[in-house]
Parts: structure tokens; sequence; C-alpha cells
């Protein structure tokens, strides 16, 4: 069987895009095996990615599979996956409710302010850097400081959450899963769910502790698990976008300049970098619970099924000139954030973050240029997100 590693040994991760086109032509679902030894099927056309994530025989609900089952305690993997993308069904409608019923549109343009201010702030400092850093100075920190303030985390522990989602996100789907990292993030985890309930604030933590549908509120193993999901889904994704989309705008000054000259044109442009750099490759694995049919294929049932969002993002059967950058691109039905019932529920913070992070850089720094433009962009190892490692910058203020 074709290992994942041999998959991407041609191109790296560096540019698996040529890849997944012939991919897509040639060989459009397969199966592959993992580098820890699971298999599963990679399924890479749109229609075929669009038809599995709406299809309920294919469930969220494969618990620690990928890591294998006695790698975690028991307790330790429920306070880690008992939230929205690891149940289906009734359960997620459930879960979905009661989070959403918190999660609101209203809290998350109620963020604004605070999202601007953390902005600029960040943007001062990048601005006396002598070595300023996009990746580490702008995209790294912007996203955890907001859901370190949404959780109500105290900024002395930003950095610790941080190294917890790397460590947690490089050893997925190895045979080196981090799992002191995972059990000291669930300690502290509980430990905060209990400081906020004996304490409440405004916070979103606060809020999820005592949001109720009848007589229905989030059991403990929910709480801890929705601010692991927070922490992976709502930081990780919205990393990447920002680096992503950041050395998109310095691989391109016009595009810039465009954008710099009308900010209402910034909306569709970060929907085209979700599209064209999708900072997350792949959806949650999936298992089938009965045989099926997909592209093709015959799925087994308890057979795994990953669904790559970086090749249908780019299949030209459904984008015209797929593969190139148009910042203006309409329609643009693109499934970064997934699709279905599984949907990503802070999709709207992640654009609201997206598109004042990036109208402020062009704003402050118009004359910004990578340090080296002929240098390779280095990406960040592992098979669930997408992103930059660095992206060094010049700013000539």
């Amino acid at each position: 069987m074709v290992t994942f590693t041999d998959l991407y040994a041609e191109y790296g991760v560096k540019s698996p895009h040529d890849l997944f086109e012939r991919l897509r032509e040639e060989r459009p679902l397969f199966q592959v095996e993992l580098p820890n030894g699971v298999p599963l099927w990679f399924v890479t056309r749109y229609a075929d990615c669009r038809a599995g994530l709406g299809d309920a025989r294919l469930s969220n609900r494969i618990g620690t599979r990928i890591v294998s089952q006695d790698v975690l305690p028991a307790e330790i993997r429920s306070s880690m996956g008992t939230h929205m993308l690891r149940v289906d069904g009734t359960d997620h409608t459930r879960l979905r409710r009661l989070v959403s019923s918190v999660f609101t549109a209203k809290r998350i343009e109620h963020l604004r302010p605070m999202i601007e201010q953390m902005t600029s702030e960040l943007l001062d400092r990048m601005a006396v850097r002598e070595q300023p850093d996009a990746i580490h100075e702008l995209a790294y920190p912007l996203p955890m400081q907001v859901i370190c303030e949404l959780l109500g985390v105290p900024v002395s522990d930003h950095q610790r959450f941080q190294a917890w989602s790397n460590a947690y996100l490089a050893g997925v789907g190895t045979a080196n899963f981090p799992v002191d990292v995972v059990t000291e993030f669930v300690y502290y985890v509980r430990d905060l769910v209990k400081q906020k309930r004996a304490e409440p604030d405004d916070k979103l933590l606060s809020a999820m502790i005592s949001a109720r549908d009848n007589e229905d509120r989030l059991a403990e193993n929910e709480l801890t698990s929705m601010c692991f999901l927070l922490i992976i889904a709502g930081y990780e994704t919205t990393v990447n976008l920002l680096g992503n989309g950041t050395a998109m705008l310095l691989a391109d000054p016009e595009l810039a300049d465009r954008l710099r000259a009308d900010h209402d044109a910034i909306p569709a442009a970060v929907e085209e970098f979700l599209r064209y750099e999708s900072p997350v490759p792949g959806a949650s694995f999936r298992v089938a619970t009965e045989t099926l049919e997909l592209g093709g294929q015959t799925v087994q049932e308890g057979e795994l099924v990953l669904i790559s969002l970086l090749s249908a993002n780019r299949d030209e059967q459904s984008f015209p000139d797929s593969m190139a950058f148009e910042a203006d691109r309409t329609p643009n039905p693109h499934m970064a954030f997934g699709y279905g019932m599984h949907y990503c529920l802070g999709a709207p913070l992640a654009r609201l973050e997206a598109e004042i992070a990036f109208r402020q850089l062009l704003e402050r720094f118009p004359k910004m240029e990578r340090k080296d433009p002929s240098a390779e962009l280095r990406w960040r190892p592992g098979l669930v997100m997408r992103g930059l490692t660095e992206l060094p910058v010049t700013l000539n203020q």
C-alpha cells in the first residue's frame, strides 16, 4: 500500500498542488497508509469531497484510532474528544445548539474593537523589531490572544497554549503522539473550568458553563473538549490564514496596492486566500459506519476516510482557472471551513480577524517586502494544518 509519506515524496509539503492536480485526474480516491500504519481512503475531487462531507454514513466518531487506543488514558481521551467535531446526529445537534447559544454573531462582532486594538499593538511591536517576521509577530500572536481572551486565559499562559497546540498538531497521525502535552493541556483546562465555575466572568468559557437548553447543559468533559477544539481549530486555522495570505500579498504588490486603496475588496480576497492556500489541508478523519460508494470506489464499513480540502479547493471542475489567484473570484464556493453539519462554527471570527489584520497591515507597512524574495517558503510539517514556519520581512518604513 502507498504510504502517506510516499504520497508527498515527489513534492513534499512545499508544493502539493501539482501532485493533487494529477491525482484528481488519475487517482481521485485511493488508499494510503498513515505514518503510524493506519490505512485510509484519500479523497481529492471537489464533488467527491463535498459528497463525503455531507454523507452521514461517514462518521466523525473515530475516537483516537489515528493515534491508537492504548496511547491515551480513557479519561484524557474523553476530556479532549467529546466535542462537536467528534460526534454526529442528535449528539452533535445538542452540542452545537448549546455552544451556538453563546458563540453568537453579536458576541463576535463585539470583539471587533478588541481585535483592532490587539492588531495595532502587535504592529507597533513589529515596527521596532530589527528582524521582523510576519508569522511570529502577527500571525501567531493575534489569534492566540483572541482565543485566550475569549476563554479568559491569563496573558502569562498564552505561550504555553501555543506550544501545546503546535506539539499536538505536529504529532497527529504519527508514531510520536505527544501524550504528555495533551495530558498537561487537559489538566490545565480542567483547572480553568473549575476557576470560572467558582468565579464567573463575561468570557466565553463562563458563558458555556452557564449555557442551558431547558435542563440540559454542557458536561465537564464536553467543556474541556470544547476548549481543546477552540484552541486547535479557532487558533491554528487563523494563524495559517494570516500567514498564507500575507505571503500571497507580498508576492503580488499590485494586489496589495489594490486592497490598500479599496478596503471593501478585502473580504473577497480573504475568501480567495482561503481557497487558494487552504489553512486546513484535510477535514477531520471520518470512519464509514456502513459500506458505501464514493468517487467510484467501495468504502467498506470501518474504513477511514480523509477528505482533502486543499485539493478540492483547486479542482478545475469547480473553479475555472483554479491554479490562478483571483482576488475577486465570484462565485467562490470553497470548502476551507468544511461543509455540511460540521461546518466551522468559528468561521465568522476567523474572517473578522483576517479582514482587520490585512487592512491594518496594508495601511501600516505599505512598503513591506519579503526579506529574501528568492528564498523558498518553508511549510510546517504535519497532516492537520498547512502554514508557514516563518516569513521574514523588511518594512521599509
